[in-house]
């Protein structure tokens, strides 16, 4: 069995999420949250908000009840762009140039360990 958990729109640069993000893939969960509550990137933040709304997914989901946090692993993690605004900037005479404010958009799934033969 496995959760996901998704969070759009955030407003940072897809690279920089992505960042963070190869830092957990594959990783225990438990881990995985040692890492981003540690690291000083701000994204970090959401990542680890994402990582546990995944596992709070997993445990609703789950019928046989409770299941230990280092159980679980980061089965797959990828970021995708979200839309990008674009902004002027006024520059010198006269002239103006562009501003791209880019988003993204997380998605983490979790799994369990012992299915990883099945």
């Amino acid at each position: 069995m496995e959760a996901k958990a998704v969070f759009k729109y955030i407003p940072t640069s897809p690279t920089k999420m992505r960042l963070v993000i190869d830092l957990i893939r594959g990783k225990a969960v438990d881990d995985a949250l040692n890492i981003l509550h540690f690291i000083k990137k701000h994204s970090a933040k959401d990542a680890e908000k994402v990582l546990r709304s995944a596992v709070s997914n997993f445990m609703n989901k789950e019928e046989a009840g409770r299941v230990e946090v280092h159980d679980l692993f980061i089965k797959e993690a990828y970021v995708n762009g979200g839309p990008t605004m674009k902004r002027v900037l006024p520059a010198p005479m006269g002239r103006a140039y562009r501003v791209k404010k880019r988003s993204n958009h997380i998605t983490i799934v979790v799994a369990k360990k012992n299915e990883i033969n099945k």
